[in-house]
């Protein structure tokens, strides 16, 4: 079983600057590409940013150049900077990961961690 915790949600004005971690952990052969999704309220769950094993990187077209997805392979873990931010922002944040187990890929996703962004 794989487990993904998510840290670093919280309160944050307008402008201001967040960073998520999540880290991955369990029995898994290889960990494959992690993400963090989002969710606000009344809407579908949406992607944010991804980061491939190898380090290639995918946003969201809103993301782009505010936030950054960068991860540590060696602690398996994911961050997400996110600088300027906006209250279209506010959302919970889902950390996602795929990994593999004896050549069948699976994925796991954290419990959330919620980001609010106003004045």
């Amino acid at each position: 079983q794989v487990e993904v915790v998510e840290s670093g949600g919280g309160w944050v004005q307008p402008g201001g600057s967040l960073r998520l971690s999540c880290a991955a952990s369990g029995s898994f052969s290889t960990l494959g590409g992690m993400g963090w999704y989002r969710q606000a309220p009344g809407k579908e769950r949406e992607l944010v940013a991804t980061i491939s094993s190898a380090g290639s990187t995918k946003y969201t077209d809103s993301a782009k150049g505010r936030f950054t997805i960068s991860r540590d392979n060696a602690k398996n873990q994911v961050n997400l900077q996110m600088n300027s931010l906006k209250p279209e922002d506010t959302a919970v944040y889902y950390c996602n990961a795929q990994y593999l187990i004896r050549f069948r890929v699976y994925e796991a996703w954290g419990q959330g961690t919620q980001v609010t962004v106003s004045s």
